[in-house]
């Protein structure tokens, strides 16, 4: 009996890869953030691509992985604390503490694209939309109405579901890019629709008030003492609760009932009918959930702005989501916030590129559909209960 468990200890993978890999990986973002000199920053980006490369070459990833399955919570914990880390850096840089809020809040829609794409297989290039509902929903009822802010996030996110809602029998009745079709065209027309509505603001868009918690403003910069902190750290604490629930959230979702009967209708749609899986409830709950989490991100991310307009949720800010969900890996919560992390601070720290940043998007996809198809950080085999071995 002894000896058993010894061998059970002896498979088990030290956290020590994944908390080296953590505490690299927000050194180097702290480096690339606190760079002005564009020579600096290109210099640091091809560093940074050669460390990756050289990693994967000698397989260091997978055991990385392996430390993120075997102590998911630990990590995760890890986690957290570099990004308050990176958020005390930075504590009285507005811009940099906008672009990381910016990560965060694009990691929570992504994450809802995740549901939608890496779970459920439904299709959704629209995900800029939902973003945009839950962003005109904030700037609408912080301006007309008294509501509590944090509710006006769960309504920016229960309206985007319901928007959704009006694709569903449009994309119930269709399957694979005739599905995405469908998307696309509700992207355009969600554009159209804000630029002729002059109760939205039409063209010019609308002012969004910032949020407020019992009579804490948010737009006010903190101060401790002598030390100042800048006014994005309230909205840093909220959108990184934020997306650790979503995450959590995600994460649960995979591992129960609900996400086995969404791999299946994902694998194979035909078979998991025959087997007498309801395919349109399970259509119907993972396009549902996904566009809650994005309307959330967005409700939060009008506040953040304190401005939307048309042009922020274009069908080409739908595909940088895609984009993200790809980059990272179709169905790795992990995945998607080291993508999102490499979109939004590349392109915003590379001003001589920001006129081809799409260009850049495209090119990072077409490298990884070509040389590794399944993303940064595949997804790994579903583990009910993590750190546990047979």
């Amino acid at each position: 009996m002894s000896g058993s468990r010894t061998m059970v200890q002896k498979a088990r993978v030290s956290a020590w890869p994944g908390v080296i890999a953590l505490a690299i990986g927000t050194a180097y973002l702290i480096a690339l953030l606190t760079a002005e000199k564009q020579i600096l920053i290109i210099a640091l980006l091809l560093a940074g691509i050669a460390v990756v490369v050289a990693a994967a070459w000698f397989g260091m990833f997978d055991s990385i992985s392996a430390s993120f399955a075997d102590h998911e919570d630990a990590l995760r914990a890890c986690a957290i604390i570099a990004a308050l880390a990176v958020a005390a850096f930075f504590h009285d840089n507005h811009f940099v503490l906008l672009l990381v809020i910016t990560v965060l809040l694009y990691s929570v829609a992504t994450l809802g694209l995740n549901v939608q794409f890496g779970y459920a297989g439904v299709l959704n290039f629209a995900g800029a939309s939902f973003f945009g509902i839950g962003a005109y929903t904030s700037a609408v009822l912080n301006t007309q109405t008294a509501l509590p802010h944090l509710l006006v996030l769960l309504i920016g996110g229960l309206l985007a579901a319901l928007g959704g809602s009006i694709l569903l029998l449009p994309v119930l009745r269709t399957r694979g890019h005739y599905a995405a079709v469908v998307t696309i065209a509700f992207a355009l027309l969600f554009k159209t629709f804000l630029e002729v509505n002059d109760v939205l603001g039409g063209p010019q868009g609308m002012q969004v008030k910032g949020m407020s918690i019992l009579g804490w403003s948010f737009n006010e910069n903190i101060k401790i003492g002598s030390v100042s902190l800048s006014f994005y750290t309230n909205y840093f604490a909220v959108s990184l609760f934020l997306l650790i629930g979503a995450f959590v959230l995600v994460q649960r979702l995979e591992r129960s009932w609900i996400g086995l009967n969404l791999d299946a209708l994902r694998l194979d749609e035909t078979a998991a009918n025959c087997f007498g899986l309801d395919i349109v409830r399970w259509k119907i709950t993972a396009f549902l959930i996904g566009n809650f989490l994005i309307g959330i991100a967005g409700a939060l991310f009008g506040m953040v702005g304190g401005f939307v307009a048309p042009n922020n949720y274009t069908f080409a800010d739908s595909l940088i989501l895609v984009s993200i969900l790809l980059l990272g890996g179709i169905g790795n919560p992990w995945g998607l916030v080291v993508a999102t992390i490499i979109v939004v601070v590349v392109p915003e720290k590379l001003q001589t590129i920001q006129e081809y940043r799409f260009l850049l998007y495209a090119l990072m996809v077409i490298a990884v559909l070509l040389f590794r198809p399944e993303g940064l950080l595949p997804r790994p085999v579903r583990r009910y209960f993590p750190g546990w071995r047979p």
